[in-house]
Protein backbone atom coordinates (compact mmCIF):
# COMPACT_ATOMS: atom_id res chain seq x y z
CA UNK A 1 0.00 0.00 0.00
CA UNK A 2 1.28 3.49 -1.01
CA UNK A 3 0.94 5.88 1.80
CA UNK A 4 -0.80 9.17 1.26
CA UNK A 5 2.25 11.48 2.68
CA UNK A 6 5.55 11.20 3.39
CA UNK A 7 5.33 11.51 6.89
CA UNK A 8 3.30 8.33 6.90
CA UNK A 9 6.21 6.58 6.21
CA UNK A 10 8.02 8.45 9.05
CA UNK A 11 6.68 5.15 12.15
CA UNK A 12 8.34 4.62 15.48
CA UNK A 13 10.82 2.46 14.43
CA UNK A 14 12.31 4.35 10.85
CA UNK A 15 12.46 7.39 13.41
CA UNK A 16 14.98 4.99 15.66
CA UNK A 17 17.09 3.86 12.82
CA UNK A 18 17.67 7.03 11.63
CA UNK A 19 18.69 8.10 14.53
CA UNK A 20 20.71 5.25 15.49
CA UNK A 21 22.65 5.36 12.15
CA UNK A 22 23.99 8.97 12.90
CA UNK A 23 25.03 7.97 16.01
CA UNK A 24 22.44 8.46 18.19
CA UNK A 25 20.78 5.11 19.82
CA UNK A 26 17.19 5.90 21.36
CA UNK A 27 15.84 2.82 24.27
CA UNK A 28 12.13 3.06 22.03
CA UNK A 29 10.51 5.47 23.88
CA UNK A 30 9.64 8.31 21.84
CA UNK A 31 7.47 11.65 21.96
CA UNK A 32 5.70 13.74 19.17
CA UNK A 33 6.09 17.23 20.26
CA UNK A 34 4.02 19.81 18.46
CA UNK A 35 4.86 20.71 15.13
CA UNK A 36 2.84 20.78 12.27
CA UNK A 37 5.38 21.82 9.77
CA UNK A 38 7.80 19.38 10.52
CA UNK A 39 7.65 16.13 12.27
CA UNK A 40 9.87 16.70 16.07
CA UNK A 41 10.29 13.87 18.68
CA UNK A 42 11.78 13.70 21.79
CA UNK A 43 13.67 10.57 21.67
CA UNK A 44 15.12 8.50 25.38
CA UNK A 45 18.16 7.40 24.54
CA UNK A 46 19.71 3.53 26.02
CA UNK A 47 22.35 6.22 28.27
CA UNK A 48 18.77 7.59 30.01
CA UNK A 49 19.51 11.03 28.60
CA UNK A 50 16.87 12.86 25.62
CA UNK A 51 17.37 14.38 22.68
CA UNK A 52 14.63 15.68 20.13
CA UNK A 53 15.28 14.85 16.82
CA UNK A 54 13.53 17.11 13.85
CA UNK A 55 12.45 15.56 10.58
CA UNK A 56 12.07 18.60 8.14
CA UNK A 57 9.02 18.50 5.94
CA UNK A 58 10.16 16.91 2.73
CA UNK A 59 10.38 19.42 -0.09
CA UNK A 60 10.41 22.42 1.71
CA UNK A 61 13.82 23.05 1.74
CA UNK A 62 16.94 22.18 -0.18
CA UNK A 63 19.96 21.03 1.74
CA UNK A 64 21.86 24.41 1.15
CA UNK A 65 19.22 26.36 2.88
CA UNK A 66 18.93 24.38 5.84
CA UNK A 67 22.56 24.01 6.13
CA UNK A 68 22.58 27.84 6.49
CA UNK A 69 19.74 27.50 9.28
CA UNK A 70 22.19 25.57 10.88
CA UNK A 71 24.66 27.76 10.67
CA UNK A 72 23.39 30.46 11.81
CA UNK A 73 22.54 28.56 14.63
CA UNK A 74 26.00 27.46 15.37
CA UNK A 75 27.12 31.36 15.11
CA UNK A 76 24.32 32.18 17.31
CA UNK A 77 25.49 29.80 19.97
CA UNK A 78 29.11 30.83 19.83
CA UNK A 79 28.44 34.22 20.47
CA UNK A 80 26.69 33.38 23.68
CA UNK A 81 22.95 34.31 22.09
CA UNK A 82 20.38 31.53 23.69
CA UNK A 83 19.71 29.35 20.90
CA UNK A 84 19.51 25.53 20.95
CA UNK A 85 21.96 24.67 18.08
CA UNK A 86 22.07 21.44 15.87
CA UNK A 87 24.09 18.64 17.47
CA UNK A 88 27.29 16.80 15.46
CA UNK A 89 26.24 13.29 13.15
CA UNK A 90 28.34 10.56 13.60
CA UNK A 91 27.65 7.87 10.84
CA UNK A 92 27.41 4.55 12.57
CA UNK A 93 29.82 1.57 11.35
CA UNK A 94 26.43 -0.97 10.27
CA UNK A 95 23.79 1.65 9.20
CA UNK A 96 19.96 0.79 9.70
CA UNK A 97 19.48 3.49 6.15
CA UNK A 98 21.50 4.59 3.52
CA UNK A 99 22.30 8.12 4.51
CA UNK A 100 24.50 10.92 3.84
CA UNK A 101 25.47 13.02 6.63
CA UNK A 102 26.26 16.84 5.47
CA UNK A 103 27.49 20.30 6.87
CA UNK A 104 30.30 21.46 8.37
CA UNK A 105 30.27 19.82 10.82
CA UNK A 106 28.08 17.44 10.19
CA UNK A 107 24.33 18.42 11.37
CA UNK A 108 21.87 17.62 8.30
CA UNK A 109 21.81 13.59 7.50
CA UNK A 110 19.63 12.92 4.46
CA UNK A 111 18.69 9.65 2.46
CA UNK A 112 15.81 9.25 -0.26
CA UNK A 113 12.70 6.70 0.32
CA UNK A 114 10.23 6.00 -2.56
CA UNK A 115 10.29 8.79 -4.11
CA UNK A 116 10.54 11.40 -0.86
CA UNK A 117 13.81 13.16 0.04
CA UNK A 118 14.03 12.87 3.95
CA UNK A 119 16.68 15.26 6.48
CA UNK A 120 16.78 15.22 10.15
CA UNK A 121 18.85 17.23 12.41
CA UNK A 122 19.50 16.12 16.44
CA UNK A 123 18.82 18.86 19.18
CA UNK A 124 19.36 18.87 22.97
CA UNK A 125 16.40 18.67 24.89
CA UNK A 126 15.42 22.22 26.25
CA UNK A 127 12.07 23.64 27.93
CA UNK A 128 10.35 26.92 29.43
CA UNK A 129 7.38 28.51 28.85
CA UNK A 130 5.78 31.56 27.53
CA UNK A 131 7.41 35.49 27.87
CA UNK A 132 4.67 37.64 30.50
CA UNK A 133 5.03 40.34 27.67
CA UNK A 134 2.89 42.76 30.27
CA UNK A 135 6.43 43.00 32.08
CA UNK A 136 8.19 45.91 30.67
CA UNK A 137 11.41 44.10 32.07
CA UNK A 138 10.37 41.33 30.15
CA UNK A 139 10.28 43.54 27.11
CA UNK A 140 13.48 45.48 27.38
CA UNK A 141 15.10 41.77 27.90
CA UNK A 142 13.71 40.71 24.28
CA UNK A 143 14.89 43.91 22.48
CA UNK A 144 17.82 42.92 24.00
CA UNK A 145 17.68 39.68 22.82
CA UNK A 146 16.80 40.42 19.62
CA UNK A 147 19.38 42.61 19.02
CA UNK A 148 22.12 40.74 19.65
CA UNK A 149 20.95 38.49 17.53
CA UNK A 150 20.57 40.89 14.64
CA UNK A 151 24.28 42.07 15.48
CA UNK A 152 25.40 37.83 14.77
CA UNK A 153 23.00 38.72 11.84
CA UNK A 154 24.88 41.43 10.12
CA UNK A 155 27.96 39.58 9.84
CA UNK A 156 27.17 37.47 6.03
CA UNK A 157 24.54 37.15 4.02
CA UNK A 158 21.78 34.69 3.46
CA UNK A 159 22.65 33.21 0.16
CA UNK A 160 19.89 30.67 -0.19
CA UNK A 161 17.26 31.49 2.56
CA UNK A 162 14.47 33.15 1.54
CA UNK A 163 14.13 37.21 1.15
CA UNK A 164 11.04 38.44 3.15
CA UNK A 165 9.47 40.83 0.70
CA UNK A 166 5.96 41.79 -0.99
CA UNK A 167 6.75 39.49 -3.76
CA UNK A 168 7.74 36.06 -1.42
CA UNK A 169 5.40 36.39 0.79
CA UNK A 170 2.87 38.07 -0.37
CA UNK A 171 2.18 37.94 -4.35
CA UNK A 172 3.26 34.66 -4.63
CA UNK A 173 1.27 33.58 -1.98
CA UNK A 174 -2.19 35.34 -3.90
CA UNK A 175 -1.29 33.71 -7.10
CA UNK A 176 -0.83 30.36 -5.77
CA UNK A 177 -4.33 30.76 -3.15
CA UNK A 178 -6.28 32.29 -6.62
CA UNK A 179 -4.28 29.57 -8.79
CA UNK A 180 -6.03 26.19 -6.97
CA UNK A 181 -9.52 25.53 -6.04
CA UNK A 182 -8.89 26.89 -2.39
CA UNK A 183 -11.34 29.70 -2.42
CA UNK A 184 -14.99 29.64 -1.88
CA UNK A 185 -16.46 30.67 -5.28
CA UNK A 186 -18.78 32.77 -3.81
CA UNK A 187 -16.24 34.68 -1.89
CA UNK A 188 -13.51 34.86 -4.21
CA UNK A 189 -14.16 37.77 -6.44
CA UNK A 190 -14.28 39.96 -3.34
CA UNK A 191 -11.30 38.60 -1.60
CA UNK A 192 -9.25 38.74 -4.91
CA UNK A 193 -10.05 42.27 -5.06
CA UNK A 194 -9.43 43.16 -1.18
CA UNK A 195 -5.96 41.77 -1.83
CA UNK A 196 -5.08 42.99 -4.67
CA UNK A 197 -5.57 46.60 -2.98
CA UNK A 198 -4.04 45.58 0.66
CA UNK A 199 -0.56 44.27 -1.90
CA UNK A 200 -1.05 47.95 -3.09
CA UNK A 201 -0.58 49.70 -0.23
CA UNK A 202 2.11 47.22 1.05
CA UNK A 203 4.53 47.70 -2.48
CA UNK A 204 3.82 51.73 -1.65
CA UNK A 205 5.01 51.24 1.65
CA UNK A 206 8.03 49.35 1.08
CA UNK A 207 8.91 51.64 -1.75
CA UNK A 208 8.46 54.93 0.90
CA UNK A 209 10.51 53.33 3.04
CA UNK A 210 13.51 52.31 1.10
CA UNK A 211 16.72 51.76 0.99
CA UNK A 212 15.87 49.18 3.98
CA UNK A 213 19.09 47.53 5.54
CA UNK A 214 18.31 43.60 5.90
CA UNK A 215 19.86 41.36 7.78
CA UNK A 216 19.43 37.83 8.39
CA UNK A 217 16.22 37.13 10.93
CA UNK A 218 14.71 34.68 13.32
CA UNK A 219 11.73 35.72 10.61
CA UNK A 220 8.68 34.27 13.11
CA UNK A 221 9.55 35.86 16.76
CA UNK A 222 6.11 35.63 17.68
CA UNK A 223 5.39 34.79 21.79
CA UNK A 224 5.10 30.79 21.34
CA UNK A 225 8.18 30.30 19.20
CA UNK A 226 10.33 31.76 22.98
CA UNK A 227 11.02 29.67 25.71
CA UNK A 228 12.07 31.72 28.70
CA UNK A 229 13.64 30.02 31.97
CA UNK A 230 15.02 31.92 35.09
CA UNK A 231 18.50 32.95 32.94
CA UNK A 232 15.86 34.26 30.68
CA UNK A 233 14.49 33.75 26.99
CA UNK A 234 15.75 31.12 24.70
CA UNK A 235 14.56 29.94 21.60
CA UNK A 236 14.99 26.09 20.11
CA UNK A 237 15.47 26.90 15.72
CA UNK A 238 15.32 29.06 13.52
CA UNK A 239 13.00 26.93 11.12
CA UNK A 240 11.75 30.50 9.12
CA UNK A 241 14.94 32.37 9.51
CA UNK A 242 14.92 34.29 6.63
CA UNK A 243 16.76 37.32 5.15
CA UNK A 244 14.49 41.18 5.91
CA UNK A 245 14.43 44.02 7.79
CA UNK A 246 15.31 44.30 11.64
CA UNK A 247 11.63 45.05 12.34
CA UNK A 248 9.83 41.44 11.30
CA UNK A 249 11.90 40.80 14.53
CA UNK A 250 10.06 43.12 16.74
CA UNK A 251 6.65 43.48 15.51
CA UNK A 252 4.94 39.97 16.96
CA UNK A 253 5.78 41.25 20.28
CA UNK A 254 3.31 43.85 20.04
CA UNK A 255 -0.55 43.63 20.50
CA UNK A 256 -3.79 45.64 22.03
CA UNK A 257 -4.84 49.04 20.89
CA UNK A 258 -2.15 51.59 19.51
CA UNK A 259 -1.69 53.39 22.80
CA UNK A 260 -0.65 49.72 24.13
CA UNK A 261 1.67 48.95 21.23
CA UNK A 262 3.41 52.30 21.41
CA UNK A 263 3.64 51.56 24.89
CA UNK A 264 5.20 47.87 24.49
CA UNK A 265 7.34 48.98 21.75
CA UNK A 266 9.04 51.41 23.77
CA UNK A 267 10.71 49.06 26.32
CA UNK A 268 11.37 46.75 23.17
CA UNK A 269 13.41 49.20 21.43
CA UNK A 270 14.86 50.14 25.03
CA UNK A 271 16.48 47.05 25.25
CA UNK A 272 17.43 46.37 21.31
CA UNK A 273 19.39 50.27 21.13
CA UNK A 274 21.69 48.62 24.18
CA UNK A 275 22.95 46.48 21.57
CA UNK A 276 22.08 47.56 18.00
CA UNK A 277 21.02 50.55 15.90
CA UNK A 278 17.48 50.56 15.01
CA UNK A 279 16.20 52.40 11.88
CA UNK A 280 12.79 54.05 12.96
CA UNK A 281 11.91 54.19 9.28
CA UNK A 282 10.77 50.85 9.72
CA UNK A 283 8.05 51.20 11.62
CA UNK A 284 5.77 52.12 8.70
CA UNK A 285 6.58 48.39 7.37
CA UNK A 286 4.24 46.97 10.44
CA UNK A 287 1.32 47.17 9.08
CA UNK A 288 2.53 45.72 5.59
CA UNK A 289 4.49 42.98 7.33
CA UNK A 290 1.59 41.85 9.03
CA UNK A 291 -0.49 41.69 5.91
CA UNK A 292 2.05 39.79 4.41
CA UNK A 293 1.81 37.46 7.34
CA UNK A 294 -1.50 36.56 6.65
CA UNK A 295 -1.65 35.75 3.15
CA UNK A 296 1.60 33.91 3.65
CA UNK A 297 0.08 31.68 6.36
CA UNK A 298 -3.27 31.24 3.92
CA UNK A 299 -1.70 30.14 1.43
CA UNK A 300 0.78 28.01 3.71
CA UNK A 301 -2.81 26.19 5.25
CA UNK A 302 -3.39 25.59 1.29
CA UNK A 303 -0.52 23.60 0.60
CA UNK A 304 -0.10 21.44 3.19
CA UNK A 305 -4.01 20.72 3.16
CA UNK A 306 -2.87 17.10 2.01
CA UNK A 307 -1.04 16.70 5.13
CA UNK A 308 -3.30 14.14 7.42
CA UNK A 309 -2.28 16.10 10.08
CA UNK A 310 -3.65 19.88 8.97
CA UNK A 311 -7.46 19.17 8.08
CA UNK A 312 -8.22 17.99 12.16
CA UNK A 313 -5.86 20.99 13.12
CA UNK A 314 -7.30 23.89 11.02
CA UNK A 315 -11.05 22.50 10.23
CA UNK A 316 -12.24 25.91 9.57
CA UNK A 317 -9.98 26.60 6.60
CA UNK A 318 -10.97 26.89 3.69
CA UNK A 319 -14.64 27.05 4.26
CA UNK A 320 -16.80 29.99 3.06
CA UNK A 321 -16.93 32.09 6.41
CA UNK A 322 -13.41 31.18 6.69
CA UNK A 323 -12.73 33.57 3.01
CA UNK A 324 -15.41 36.26 4.08
CA UNK A 325 -13.33 36.50 7.18
CA UNK A 326 -10.12 36.91 5.62
CA UNK A 327 -11.68 39.56 3.23
CA UNK A 328 -12.31 41.64 6.33
CA UNK A 329 -9.28 41.42 7.69
CA UNK A 330 -7.35 42.29 4.16
CA UNK A 331 -9.86 45.56 4.56
CA UNK A 332 -8.52 46.61 8.11
CA UNK A 333 -5.22 45.94 7.24
CA UNK A 334 -6.19 48.54 4.25
CA UNK A 335 -7.25 50.75 6.18
CA UNK A 336 -4.29 50.10 9.03
CA UNK A 337 -1.86 50.83 6.71
CA UNK A 338 -3.44 54.26 5.42
CA UNK A 339 -3.39 55.62 9.03
CA UNK A 340 0.00 57.45 10.65
CA UNK A 341 2.20 54.53 11.44
CA UNK A 342 3.83 54.22 15.30
CA UNK A 343 5.47 56.00 16.36
CA UNK A 344 8.03 57.11 19.58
Amino acid sequence: MVASHPYERLTPQRVLDALQTVGWRGDGRLLQLNSYENRVFQVMLEDGSAVVAKFYRPGRWSDAQILEEHRFALQLAQHEVPVVAPLPLLRDDAPAIDMRCVGEPPTLACWSETGADFRCSVYARRSGHGPELDDPSVLAWLGRFVARLHAVGTREPFRTRRRLDAATYGHEPLRRLLGGDHVTPAERPEFEATAVVALQRVDAAFARAEPIATLRLHGDFHPGNILWRDEGPHIVDLDDCCSGPAVQDLWMLLSGSREEMRTQLSHVLDGYVAFMRFDARELALIEPLRTLRMLHHSAWLAERWSDPAFPPAFPWFGSAAYWSQQTQALREQVDAMQQDPLTL
